[in-house]
């Protein structure tokens, strides 16, 4: 019987793990490198090996509501998206709140995970570590490997002829931490996603001019939507998703270019994605447009080759005397302490199923989690992974054979390769809402929505259409939250709370858009009803 469980890794994903492994009764141990939590969004001056590394100004790019775990919102006065400082208070409340940090053995690198002599059967791992200079070698019944994605920089320099004659300074965004110094310079920013618009409209307020090469193009959004309220809080609710999933894709092709261009038309910027119906994940940005209106950065094509000062372009414009490059080409994963016949990685894609479990153990216990990409926010994703995953350690939820894993992979991975594209950028993403959605299954805490409209229509209606946020998955099923449906319906004030330090007269008319929930509901009642009896 799994008791005993090692986590490797102190950043979001294995702090969720730490949790879920309590909340089911089991004894988990984490495993951490480094000197503290936080992973990823705990910002250092220095760039550490083996560790992921930001730039000083990271802010989130999915709001607070969107991306707190399912029992534990965050504080009301916290801004709706967080300075990555502000994150990891929150994980450091998280973490004292649940008594987390009991768990963690910090400054212990996992040096290899191997299965035991009698693993058939027993389903044991040898976990060996090392601390302090001296290794040591401990017995878990299962691994939860949390030690994200985002560490081995892709720096593919034999894709730009000239580098080695280039006589300014390159290196990986990865490196970059401040503007300070970049004054006065002429800066190329080679992709064009997150990292590399963050840090062109960084850099283009100190340098003499910033150019961001891209090979596809990006849709580019801004983090406010309607009215004013956070992006995913109106683009990811369920209304959305059935919508974008029953259309014909034509239509949803239309509907998606319309939306992505409503901001500002993306073919007048130069940024206009190649496919530009793949659904990619898009670059939220609140400055490139209006930084590229200044003429500030300069949209350009793929680099050709580089000179000793110069870059030539595919079009065959050339930019000279450039001083600085900024490689944002992402990253690639692997898992040193893992045998290959565990988990392989082969050209930046393992075989998992539904990303997380290895299809042809004996045993189910090794589960990666947070090893994804979704359209959506990571925090509650990670969370019904680990949720699943100690779970099926417990022998509660059982996987199915190796062969319908196989099979399911398979067609994952077609599916993925229809919707986003062949990209390496591309190669961890999914659908958020149906990925949520298929893992709370497995758990049994997906809310009943049919029963819901006639038990409780007020929260049916803020289910289908408002946010699809982690609180959801607290209201059924195992881990059930009594709080759930409270967060759910008070969420409006948590968004407003750190806006209004203003005091207003407020407003009594009614909003029109509650009128047409109300009716978009009764529609989808009377269409049950009618299906109900055969009509």
């Amino acid at each position: 019987m799994v008791k005993k469980v090692a986590v490797i890794g102190a950043g979001v994903s294995g702090l969720i793990s730490l949790k879920c492994c309590v909340d089911e009764g089991l004894e988990p141990t984490c495993f951490e490198r480094t000197e503290d939590i936080g992973g990823l969004w705990r910002f250092k001056e220095n760039v550490e090996d083996g560790r992921a590394s930001i730039y000083h100004s990271v802010i989130t790019n999915t709001s607070k509501e969107m991306s707190c775990f399912s029992d534990f919102p965050m504080p009301e006065d916290f801004p709706n998206f967080l300075h990555n400082s502000k994150l990891l208070e929150y994980f450091r409340i998280f973490a004292k709140k649940f008594d987390l940090l009991k768990y963690i053995q910090f400054q212990t690198t996992v040096i290899s995970v191997k299965k035991r002599p009698d693993f058939a059967s027993s389903g044991q791992w040898d976990v060996y570590v090392q601390s302090n200079g001296k290794e040591q070698r401990a017995v878990f019944d299962a691994v939860m490997v949390c030690s994200g994605h985002h560490i081995q920089p892709h720096l593919p320099l034999k894709s730009f002829p000239g580098i080695e004659r280039f006589q300014g300074q390159y290196f990986h965004s990865r490196q970059y931490k401040h503007p300070v110094g970049y004054e006065g310079k002429r800066i190329l920013v080679v992709g064009i996603g997150n990292s590399a618009a963050d840090i062109a409209s960084e850099l283009s307020k100190r340098a003499a001019q910033v150019f961001v090469s891209t090979r596809h193009g990006s849709w580019v959004l801004s983090r406010i939507s309607e009215d004013g309220y956070p992006w995913d809080m109106v683009f990811h609710t369920r209304f959305s998703s059935m919508l974008r999933n029953v259309l014909p894709r034509t239509v949803v092709k239309w509907m998606m270019e319309r939306q992505m261009n409503r901001w500002f038309n993306h073919e007048n910027y130069g940024l206009v994605p190649q496919n530009k119906y793949l659904m990619k994940e898009p670059v939220l940005n609140d400055d490139l447009p209006s930084r590229l209106l200044y003429g500030a950065i300069k949209v350009k094509t793929r680099v050709k080759e580089l000179t000793e000062t110069a870059v030539v372009f595919e079009d065959g414009t050339v930019e000279e005397d450039v001083d600085v490059i900024v490689f944002a080409t992402g990253y690639t994963f692997s898992f040193p302490f893992l045998e290959d016949s565990l988990v392989k990685v082969e050209d930046n894609k393992v075989s998992l199923y539904k990303a997380m479990f290895p299809p042809h153990l004996e045993k189910p216990t090794l589960a990666c989690i947070g090893l994804i990409q979704p359209l959506g926010s990571i925090f509650p994703t990670v969370e019904l992974q680990a949720r699943w995953a100690t779970r099926v350690f417990k022998g509660v939820c059982r996987l199915p054979s190796e062969t319908t894993m196989m099979a399911d992979i398979a067609e994952r991975n077609e599916k993925r390769i229809d919707l986003f594209g062949k990209s390496q950028s591309q190669i961890l993403q999914t659908n958020y809402i149906d990925y949520l959605d298929e893992l709370a299954l497995e758990i049994g805490a997906k809310p009943d929505f049919i029963s819901l409209l006639f038990k409780d229509p007020k929260l049916a209606v803020k289910l289908y259409f408002g946010p699809c946020n982690s609180y959801q998955y607290r209201l059924v099923g195992p881990g059930q939250w009594e709080g759930a449906r409270n967060a759910i319906l008070t969420q409006k004030q948590r968004i407003l709370k750190p806006l209004k330090t203003r005091t207003l007269q407020t407003s009594a008319s009614a909003p029109v858009s509650f009128l047409i929930k109300v009716l978009g509901l009764l529609a989808i009642v009377l269409a049950f009803f009618f299906k109900l009896h055969g009509f």
